[in-house]
């Protein structure tokens, strides 16, 4: 395991130098949340060539079960977000205020802080996967398959709410506007929440075969850094001043797990709930 470890850690360290040095000639670091999912897929390929000799009889059992989920969710995953990045005009506004925070500073701390760091975490996340990919094992028993269905879940519940939001961005009409039907009606941020599903669901998978519940540190931090950190926090700054309604929008709207939206009275009761 120690060799698989050492290997999928250079691997992800020359990766996203290489994508840094990419992000510089585009003067775009945006492209490194393209390689999010991509840069897991890459991790569990590695682990499953690496994988012990016992383990290596055909793609079988709860590993090619991993390996399949993780790269399905990659594939799905990168061209939503490339084809995202095409349609930009610009760098993501949240790079674009680091950088302008940064100035002429902003391309060698982007090494560190944007690529490095986001290469750390990539491979502390992907750490129960390696585990169960070169873990032997046969078909997954109950909790596989439980882990199995909410994976689904969450896979659907993330790829229709991005298409719903990238339908609804298509109209040049829609620029300041709420998209509120929907999964969007019933939560603020419903792709962010099929992604913590679907991380829970592999957990669930993976310790169905390698009886490993340390690894629940995966969708953990998943979770702290979509619902606390980095994914709605930073998306909703600054919301308000650029879409007029959106202030309605939360007052009646969960920000995370879906709830049916609230009316009148009970708006202020969903902003609390929904913190």
């Amino acid at each position: 395991m120690a060799a698989v470890l050492t290997c999928t850690a250079a691997a992800v360290a020359a990766a996203m130098v290489a994508l840094w040095g990419l992000s510089v000639v585009l003067a775009d670091v945006g492209i490194v949340d393209v390689w999010w999912g991509p840069g897991f897929a890459m991790i569990a390929w590695i682990a499953w060539a690496m994988r012990p000799a016992p383990a290596a009889g055909g793609p079988a059992g709860r590993a090619a079960l991993v390996l399949a989920l993780v790269t399905l969710w990659a594939l799905r995953l990168a061209t939503h977000l490339f084809l995202r990045w095409r349609r930009s005009s610009s760098e993501d506004r949240r790079y674009a205020a680091m950088r302008r925070k940064a100035g002429d500073a902003f391309v060698g701390r982007s090494l560190r802080t944007v690529f490095g760091l986001q290469g750390l975490l990539m491979w502390i996340i992907s750490l129960p996967l390696q585990l169960a990919v070169v873990a032997p094992g046969g078909p997954p028993n109950a909790l596989g398959s439980l882990g199995l269905a909410v994976f689904v879940l969450g896979f659907a519940w993330e790829t229709i709410a991005d298409w719903q939001l990238t339908r609804f961005r298509r109209a040049r009409t829609n620029a300041d506007q709420v998209l509120e039907t929907g999964l969007w009606a019933w939560s603020r941020h419903p792709n962010y929440f099929g992604e913590v599903v679907l991380w829970w669901g592999l957990f669930l998978v993976t310790v169905d075969g390698t009886h490993a519940w340390w690894t629940i540190v995966s969708p953990a931090i998943v979770t702290v850094l979509l619902v606390r950190v980095s994914g709605i926090p930073m998306l909703e700054h600054g919301m308000a001043r650029r879409r007029p309604r959106y202030a309605e929008y939360v007052a009646r709207t969960s920000a995370f797990i879906p709830l049916p939206p609230a009316r009148g009275a009970d708006a202020s009761a969903t902003r609390a709930r929904s913190a």
